[in-house]
């Protein structure tokens, strides 16, 4: 038995990836990203699907019309709960063809999270590369809080990538890495990423994509923020470089900003994806 389960690749041409049983995520994609072994746990967040929150919440705890919940704090140093409640369990691969699969988990109700989400990820390889598709389905009879991210790091080192992107805001942090304000994004559209330390959401996006060397990693609306992390993780070494698209930003089911309410029987839909092929813009002289 593997650690992240069963394995399910998809092939298009000479591009190759890998989905697998836990956590629906993706631990490989041959020459774009960072891939964990097969023999390995998703440490670090590695391919991981983020739902039904991303990043941090606050000691675990939030109110959700009216109600008191507290789901368990799983990141002890920063007395938060990381990165929801799916990137452990089994999802059940429910279409599977040459280039194409989708997995499914069924969220079931449960203390500190007492809502039914039936969520889908569809990972398909095409000429232009990777494309994702992430549905989650209210099945409950109760409006439910959502929010969701994905975690793919791009193959590095991270020192010598070159980062393209355009964002006017970034999300100032405490200690814990919970954000407490806002200011203009100080980052250079094109830069080498060098010595930087970066783990920083970015919003008030002017395009919906990072480019760093010959990939992109584009998303569509449904993704209004995305987290740079520079992989300063004893699992990461600065091997790779994450660029998560999320749909809220951390914190989100406490200060309610960017938080999704799913009426019963509505569904969340949103695209992400790795496009191949071209180089960045040249650096400024």
């Amino acid at each position: 038995m593997y650690p992240s389960g069963t394995q399910y690749e998809i092939r298009h041409g000479d591009r190759r990836a890998v989905a697998v049983e836990v956590g629906g995520g993706l631990r490989a994609y041959d020459g774009v990203l960072l891939d964990f072994g097969v023999d390995e746990m998703a440490r670090a967040g590695r391919g991981q699907v983020l739902a039904p929150w991303p990043n941090r919440l606050e000691d675990g705890c939030y109110a959700f019309e009216g109600e008191e919940l507290r789901v368990p704090v799983n990141e002890p140093a920063t007395r938060t709960a990381i990165h929801g409640l799916v990137r452990w369990s089994n999802w059940n691969a429910v279409e599977l063809d040459t280039a194409r699969v989708v997995m499914e988990h069924m969220l079931y109700p449960q203390p500190g999270y007492p809502f039914a989400l039936r969520m889908r990820v569809e990972y398909r390889l095409d000429d232009e590369g990777l494309a994702v598709e992430t549905s989650a389905e209210n099945l409950g009879d109760r409006t439910a809080p959502f929010g969701l991210a994905h975690h793919p790091y791009l193959l590095g080192p991270a020192d010598e990538l070159t980062v393209s992107f355009r964002a006017r805001t970034k999300l100032t942090v405490d200690e814990r890495s919970l954000p407490i304000g806002r200011e203009p994004n100080d980052l250079p559209e094109t830069f080498v990423v060098g010595d930087r330390e970066l783990d920083t959401t970015f919003t008030d996006l002017e395009e919906n994509e990072v480019r760093l060397g010959e990939h992109t990693v584009w998303f569509d609306d449904a993704f209004p923020y995305v987290q740079l992390f520079t992989g300063d993780h004893p699992h990461v070494q600065r091997k790779g470089f994450a660029v998560e698209p999320m749909t809220c930003p951390p914190n989100a089911f406490r200060t309610g900003k960017g938080m999704i309410v799913l009426a019963p029987g509505e569904e969340f839909r949103g695209r992400w994806g790795i496009r191949s092929g071209g180089t960045l813009p040249a650096l400024p002289s």
